[in-house]
């Protein structure tokens, strides 16, 4: 069920993401205003990520994941009327709203390790970050569907994927109400309360001061997302500067996001039988190759692009391993709450590191970006040395 609800729930998502940008240019008058686009929908889903935990701690997965995906639906019916009404503001408001797909999309994968064992936690994890991969490649191939069904229903222009997203958030609804039941987080809690004195759930800002394991795990996501971000939100710009066309942009980024959720089931599979920091340890390294090269080969699209392939492995490997980390590392009654912070910081990291990214371009150049990125990957690689000599002497019961 959850995997056929995040199937739904990114169709039509890929596609008005990159049609926000172009609605963004076209309704403020100038094309400086595009970026609001993915800031908007970033911005929308760190302000749902920590509501949507607590839904989740106090109703369960199958009301916080269905909330999720209608408000979403409302976002993309916000940005159709948008266009209809030729008032930005409101398309900056839809876009928002539409973030909450995304808060979804990351709540999601925590929703599969509520029932799951150690010993399969990562790679049921995993399958849920998979089903992405659905969504990633039918988005930007509805840009010609959508326009046609737009036209059919007397849609203004550029909102056609918009609809699309408004029928898949709403069958992702119907989806997690229905299908989710039992619904898993209530049904750990419930086994957690008959095997475990029951204690007052704390705060996410309670369990990372308090917690180290869990801090760990929070910062590992979060610094490789904005490792990721930084990287990857300047590409398109630099092969542009460099003369590649739009076909080779799309060609790489098509590769990048293959590269991010393709292969998560078999680094979910290596977190179980290894454990979480040797798979941790792997993605930064392949985060670091990924910034050499980029570091070293800018002015190739060859090496560009094996660049960005790295990067999308070393984001899976690292996001999988920590996802999980993330969801053990605290007792059932207080995994929404550490979930939800870790989301928030999640995206806040990404949207600090896409902020940052282009002062650095502009001063720095691509090769700048990608060495300067390096101290990201430095700080983590850092952490899971200590972390891995303190969970030696303790001998946790989970690597």
């Amino acid at each position: 069920m959850l995997v056929g609800g995040q199937v739904l729930g990114g169709v039509g998502m890929g596609a008005t993401l990159s049609l926000g940008s172009l609605l963004a240019a076209q309704l403020s008058g100038s094309p400086a205003w595009a970026g609001t686009a993915a800031t908007m929908s970033t911005l929308g889903a760190a302000l749902a990520a920590i509501p949507l935990s607590r839904l989740a701690l106090a109703r369960g997965r199958r009301v916080s994941l269905s909330t999720g995906a209608l408000i979403a639906c409302l976002g993309a019916a916000t940005a159709i009327s948008s266009a209809a009404l030729g008032i930005f503001p409101l398309l900056l408001l839809g876009l928002m709203l539409l973030g909450s797909g995304s808060a979804v999309n990351l709540q999601a994968r925590f929703a599969a390790t509520d029932l799951a064992t150690t010993g399969t936690r990562a790679r049921d994890l995993s399958v849920v970050v998979w089903s992405t991969t659905v969504g990633a490649v039918l988005g930007p191939n509805l840009f010609g569907p959508g326009e046609a069904v737009g036209a059919a229903l007397g849609l203004p222009p550029m909102t056609g994927a918009f609809a699309f997203s408004v029928a898949g958030q709403l069958a992702a609804a119907a989806v997690y109400l229905t299908g989710l039941r039992p619904d898993p987080l209530l049904q750990s809690l419930r086994a957690g309360a008959r095997t475990e004195a029951p204690e007052p759930p704390q705060t996410g800002r309670q369990i990372l001061r308090q917690n180290n394991r869990a801090r760990y795990a929070v910062a590992v996501v979060a610094l490789s997302h904005a490792t990721m971000v930084a990287l990857m939100s300047m590409t398109p710009i630099h092969l542009r500067e460099h003369g590649a066309s739009l076909t080779i942009v799309g060609f790489t980024i098509s590769l990048h996001i293959a590269g991010m959720y393709a292969l998560s089931p078999v680094f979910g599979w290596f977190a179980d039988r290894v454990g979480r920091l040797p798979v941790v340890l792997a993605g930064q390294a392949t985060l670091l190759a990924s910034l050499l090269i980029a570091g070293l080969y800018s002015d190739s699209q060859a090496g560009v692009t094996v660049s960005l392939i790295l990067l999308g492995l070393g984001w899976s490997a690292s996001v999988v391993a920590g996802s999980a980390m993330v969801a053990e590392s605290v007792a059932g009654q207080d995994r929404p709450a550490l979930q939800g912070i870790s989301d928030l910081s999640m995206n806040a990291a990404g949207a600090l590191g896409g902020a940052l990214a282009g002062p650095v371009l502009t001063a720095a150049g691509y090769s700048g970006l990608g060495f300067l990125a390096m101290v990201l990957v430095a700080i983590v690689l850092a952490w899971t040395g200590l972390r891995a000599r303190a969970d030696r002497t303790a001998t946790p019961a989970v690597r």
